[in-house]
């Protein structure tokens, strides 16, 4: 689990550089000895121009090359050798740093978001955490592998290159660096602009991208309520969008292009025109004009790409921000001195009052209430009566805030426990079961990590899924798909159950986790449950009577409220609210009354 903060976006990707900095400062050293060796033909091709013209006549050129042709060759050679060398080395420790960066960004981001609280998802939509972990690592490397390197190199080759200017002629070397700034300042004034650019962009794609998640994965809710036309709609609407905002980003980059290609060839221009004249005037020697207007052109391009270097910034700085955003986001941790209580003792809640936000009326208001170890605690409520809160309070999915209550188990309060300790002692059944894109087999096996065989299908038994596995032709191999979209929801449900049920663990919550299923499928569930789990905490929440009316003790929550809590007859016959429901459900009572319910 991630623990350190990151102030600023240096620090970072200082941290995240990490076992791959060798590579990068081996590339640089490398590509800066491939921007050495370019650099020295020019000064060899000056030499041998000079030198044949200084020989006076035909003969004596023709004389010297056949004496020292050789050499030179093998002098070009060799350096052209040395640069290919030198660039070959550069792009691989270059790559290898690439991917250790990226690997490493990919594993400490998915490592940290495992441990975010749970409230942090509910308010970061998942296309967006997507994106960020996804395109923007994406950005981020390339401008740490790709223009990072690329900048210190071109920085190296400029001062090599202006070295060896400034000892052909100072006078002319001048006007060719005074554009070096132009281009810097050129390009730090789009900075700001493609930066602002570039986050709307990518936002706008973090929107796209969570549209197209939610259509996928909801795509039996939108085929069943004739939505496609809708999301068709929906979809366009933001593409358009997001196809505007890099519109705008690219209309900003080919004009931030434009301008600069021709402050570089003005540059280019005007050096061949005042060494031009520097040569008829016998200031230069014609070989190192030759030399001084090759070494000029070699740094308009590199000049150029440190002015994309620098307008590139503002994108990966976008990127940095998105990504630090959540590498800040604040982990679940245990408190000093974290407990790990037995779990097979009295769960109790004292005067429980809870909020998802300030600005929110509470959706548990003083809620008191003693689940005794080893019984069936029932709860039973309207949707919205803060039922699957307390379910989520226990697991310390939300922690509690002080002074709104406790929670404790065996009189040890759950904010003083370990989370892992916590939630690997009791076992949760959602209404809404996630099923991982594997086999049946596996999807019982996860809650578990030294399942075998026989606890597998021990562990359907119980929850009434073998004769529905037997039903499928590869049995407990059968893949299930994304979310468990070949099962039915009763079946998903059963499923999760299952998972639950090999955990084998003190307590079980079961969160509306029989609604799926039919009334006899019910019965037959918790029957097994209670032979099973005999002397284990079971606490059932309900909308459905017949599946609470067992159960040793029964809370009623209504708007946040205990409303009344006893064992199935008690509550019959002392509170209306319970008796309604029972009635209306029984079809004995008037059924057009308590939508609550």
């Amino acid at each position: 689990m991630n623990k350190e903060t990151f102030p600023t976006r240096l620090s970072m990707l200082a941290s995240f550089l990490r076992g791959s900095a060798g590579y990068f400062l081996a590339s640089v050293v490398f590509a800066s000895l491939a921007s050495l060796f370019d650099l020295l033909n020019p000064k060899i091709v000056a030499f041998v121009v000079d030198h044949l013209l200084e020989s006076g006549n035909r003969a004596d050129a023709f004389s010297w090359i056949r004496g020292h042709l050789f050499f030179v060759a093998v002098i070009v050679t060799l350096f052209t050798a040395l640069g290919a060398l030198s660039r070959y080395l550069y792009n691989l420790f270059n790559a290898k740093g690439a991917e250790k960066l990226v690997a490493g960004m990919r594993n400490r981001l998915f490592g940290h978001i495992q441990h975010l609280p749970f409230s942090w998802f509910m308010e970061n939509p998942t296309g967006d955490i997507i994106q960020r972990c996804t395109s923007d690592v994406e950005t981020v490397k390339m401008f740490l592998s790709e223009q990072l390197t690329g900048m210190l190199r071109i920085v190296v080759m400029l001062a090599i290159a202006f070295f060896f200017m400034c000892g052909i002629s100072l006078k002319l070397t001048v006007p060719a660096a005074v554009f070096v700034p132009v281009i810097f300042l050129y390009s730090l004034f789009f900075h700001r602009g493609i930066g602002r650019t570039f986050l709307t962009a990518d936002e706008e794609e973090g929107k796209l991208s969570s549209i197209a998640q939610e259509n996928l994965t909801g795509v039996r809710v939108v085929r069943a309520f004739g939505r496609e036309r809708y999301e068709e709609k929906r979809f366009a609407r933001q593409n358009t969008a997001y196809t505007g905002a890099y519109k705008k980003l690219g209309m900003l980059i080919s004009i931030f292009w434009s301008v600069g290609d021709f402050i570089s060839g003005l540059q280019v221009m005007i050096i061949v025109a005042l060494g031009a004249v520097m040569t008829v005037r016998g200031e230069l020697t014609p070989g190192s004009y030759i030399a001084f207007v090759s070494y000029n052109a070699m740094i308009a391009w590199p000049v150029r790409m440190l002015g994309r270097v620098i307008s590139d910034m503002s994108k990966a700085g976008v990127s940095v921000d998105r990504i630090r955003d959540i590498m800040n986001a604040e982990a679940e941790s245990d408190p000093a001195g974290a407990l790990c209580p037995p779990m097979d003792r009295d769960i109790e809640f004292s005067h429980v009052t809870f909020s998802y936000r300030k600005d929110m009326p509470p959706i548990l208001d003083d809620v008191s209430f003693t689940v005794k170890a080893g019984t069936t605690f029932g709860i039973l409520g309207g949707t919205g009566s803060g039922k699957s809160t307390l379910a989520a309070l226990l697991l310390g999915l939300y922690p509690l805030p002080e002074g709104s209550g406790t929670i404790t188990v065996g009189g040890v309060d759950v904010r003083r426990i370990s989370l892992p300790w916590l939630r690997g002692q009791v076992a949760l059944v959602m209404q809404e079961p996630f099923l991982f894109s594997g086999t049946i087999r596996e999807n019982i096996a996860i809650a578990r990590k030294d399942a075998v065989e026989k606890d597998i299908i021990k562990s359907a038994e119980i929850s009434d899924l073998v004769e529905t596995i037997n039903n499928f032709t590869d049995k407990y191999d059968t893949v299930v798909g994304e979310r468990g979209v070949t099962l039915s929801g009763g079946q998903k449900q059963r499923t999760a159950i299952a998972q639950a049920v090999i955990r084998d663990t003190p307590v079980l919550v079961f969160d509306d986790a029989l609604s799926a299923v039919d009334a006899e499928t019910d019965v037959k569930i918790r029957h097994a449950l209670r032979e099973e789990f005999r002397g284990k905490t079971v606490i059932l929440i309900a909308h459905r009577i017949t599946t609470l009316m067992e159960a040793d003790q029964i809370l009623i929550l209504d708007h946040g409220k205990a409303a009344g809590i006893g064992s199935h007859e008690e509550l019959y016959a002392a509170n209306p609210i319970y008796r309604k429901v029972c009635d209306i459900q029984s079809g004995t009572g008037e059924e057009a009354e308590n939508e609550d319910f």
